[in-house]
């Protein structure tokens, strides 16, 4: 579990706060979104809770220590895997990961065994005694998750881990995740994909200019509003759009017994009215489906389309 109280970041006296008196939690099993825009405070967050860089006020305890004042203790219970690792070229996986695992007091047999454990959890077996400068990106970063998790710590943070990776790279994080979970961990997830977000993670955190500005629940996202409606009608006729187009933007594609709702404007409670008012008319409905809204779309109604062209 880490707790952050309070806690801002200052780089620079003539720069404004990267983090301003941002209070946050990661639970035990739990994972937790982090989104915001490019320069909101997600990696100084992330970096400050792994012991790279310190808070200029407030305190993060990490499972109660005090990342200042405790920082070897604090750290050994992070595990840290930054968007872009940066290994030394040369190396090889075996000779730096036994390097790493002396900060975790691992040595012989036990720590080869979780060495070659982990190089084959993350799918690098056949490629141990290769140089990390063959290595692609996805496989870097495959290569800095297993580095992570060798003391085992029981906070593990994914920085913007699935940014560049190909679906099937995506797909190995997320079933990672979701297993680190199941086996106890604290997760915390910052991605520019927040459909991935949305999807696994239990608490999400929007920060904005270095402060907290939502905090939803998984309950919450997935009641987070309607996106559109899919309509179908067996009896169509040149004025089916026009009944709807009251609730919202109508759009047809040119046939006529399917249409749209966009930009809904009715309370989600009334939506059955749609179909009360087709019935009504004598239209026969197929098909009635309602398309919730996106994390990514509530996000940028929340913060008024800021820089909504601007990666996240």
């Amino acid at each position: 579990m880490i707790r952050i109280e309070k806690a801002s970041k200052r780089y620079s006296k003539n720069e404004p706060l990267a983090v301003d008196d941002l209070e946050l939690s990661m639970l035990d099993g739990e994972i937790l979104g982090l989104v915001g825009l490019n320069g909101a405070g997600k990696t100084t967050t992330i970096r400050m809770c792994a012991g790279i860089t310190l808070p200029t006020s407030g305190q993060i305890l990490v499972d109660g220590y005090n990342i200042v004042e405790e920082k070897v203790k604090a750290s050994s219970m992070v595990g840290w895997i930054p968007e872009l690792p940066n290994f030394e070229p040369n190396a090889k996986p075996i000779p730096l990961m036994k390097y790493f695992a002396g900060y975790y007091d691992l040595r012989g047999q036990r720590e080869m065994d979780i060495i070659n454990e982990l190089l084959d959890s993350v799918g690098l077996s056949a490629y141990k005694n290769r140089k990390l400068r063959t290595y692609s990106q996805g496989m870097k970063k495959r290569f800095a998750i297993a580095e992570s998790l060798l003391g085992n710590p029981k906070n593990i943070m994914f920085d913007e881990t699935l940014n560049g990776l190909d679906p099937e790279g995506v797909l190995f994080v997320r079933k990672l995740i979701l297993k680190l979970k199941e086996e106890g961990h604290s997760i915390l997830l910052s991605s520019h994909i927040l459909s991935e977000v949305q999807n696994i993670a239990d608490r999400v955190a929007i920060i904005h200019h270095g402060k907290l500005l939502k905090m939803l629940t998984r309950d919450e996202m997935e009641n987070l509003g309607v996106s559109s409606i899919k309509i179908t009608v067996d009896n169509p006729d040149k004025d089916f759009p026009h009944y709807i187009e009251n609730f919202g933007r109508v759009i047809t594609n040119g046939n006529s017994n399917n249409a749209v709702l966009t930009d809904i404007r009715l309370v989600p409670d009334r939506i059955p009215d749609i179909v009360e008012l087709l019935i009504k008319h004598g239209y026969r409905v197929r098909n009635f489906s309602v398309e919730g809204e996106s994390l990514e779309r509530y996000f940028f109604n929340l913060i008024g389309g800021e820089n909504e062209t601007n990666s996240l």
